[in-house]
């Protein structure tokens, strides 16, 4: 079988890249004999393709589809995501004409049936995984990271993009609640992020940097009020470092026990849990992105049979 892959947001530094990239090498290492996978977002020549985000979901494919939808978010909150909604209109389409769609927990799985009106027999739950890189590192390295950005010796950590405020991450909201310790906002900047106040922010990371703060951090905090699957959580408690989390479905499905939930509306309660905590961390959950690869060819086999 060959498939066509949209590996393009692979350079995304967001969650999105991170699927992207875990994917694809996982899905050439899984590979059975005569199954290949090019990298292509005009596929030709392919038994199947996957766009593995919905801006590369093709309206009227040559071949049959696969889709990841990672979330729903602005089809479940117009009012906020105007403009996204607008530009996903089309890839909203394409999603209802793919023969699989993958979605990484139950939670959305349920919304794309209901939003998109999907028959349930075409979606399929695939989780994610920590990437290779996250485990925990030695004090060094930790010790290093701090003195590069500046960090004190006990901090929360937050991690994602600040490049656009994205209303359900609640970063300002975050960021202006009451705390006892400094909080580090990780991940790539804009000009809005950068006048927050009263927080730290690095920019732009590397995987090594990501788990050496991961491993220096008090615990990971998470203000979201939805989430699609929870990939940064994943990826501290791979590095050993707690988790505390505003309760939303995806999370608690995730991972259940693992980590301090408190009430969505409850920041200021979210940044003091995450001030007590300690260490050791519970393990993430027993999945790797080859488990992740071995069901995606299940759901690339499962396209081709409906799609003759």
């Amino acid at each position: 079988m060959r498939v066509g892959f949209d590996s393009r947001a692979g350079t995304d530094v967001r969650g999105i890249g991170r699927y992207v990239r875990c994917l694809l090498e996982a899905l050439r290492e899984t590979a059975q004999e005569g199954d290949e996978v090019v990298e292509a977002h005009r596929p030709r020549r392919c038994d199947v393709f996957h766009s593995p985000w919905i801006d590369g979901a093709l309206v009227r494919a040559r071949c049959p589809q696969v889709v990841t939808l990672h979330d729903l978010v602005p089809l479940k909150r117009r009012s906020e995501y105007l403009r996204t909604g607008v530009r996903f209109r089309l890839r909203y389409l394409a999603v209802q004409r793919a023969e699989r769609v993958i979605v990484p927990t139950r939670a959305v799985a349920a919304d794309a049936i209901e939003h998109l009106g999907l028959d349930a027999s075409r979606v399929l739950v695939v989780g994610e995984a920590p990437a290779p890189a996250m485990h925990p590192r030695p004090d060094d390295e930790v010790a290093a990271v701090r003195e590069r950005y500046g960090l004190p010796d006990d901090y929360l950590l937050w991690v994602g993009g600040l490049e656009f405020p994205d209303p359900r991450k609640r970063v300002a909201e975050l960021a202006a609640a009451p705390r006892d310790l400094p909080l580090v906002l990780a991940g790539p900047t804009r000009e809005w992020s950068r006048e927050l106040e009263g927080v730290i922010t690095t920019g732009r990371v590397t995987d090594d940097e990501l788990a050496a703060l991961y491993t220096g951090a008090r615990a990971l905090v998470l203000a979201s009020d939805d989430e699609g699957f929870g990939l940064t959580p994943v990826e501290a408690l791979a590095c050993g470092t707690p988790v505390v989390a505003c309760e939303v479905p995806a999370l608690r499905e995730v991972l259940g026990e693992r980590v301090t939930f408190v009430d969505r509306d409850d920041l200021a309660g979210l940044l003091a849990a995450g001030a007590v905590a300690r260490r050791p961390a519970p393990k993430p959950p027993a999945w790797t992105w080859e488990d992740a690869a071995r069901a995606t060819w299940d759901a690339y086999r499962d396209a081709v049979a409906e799609g003759r």
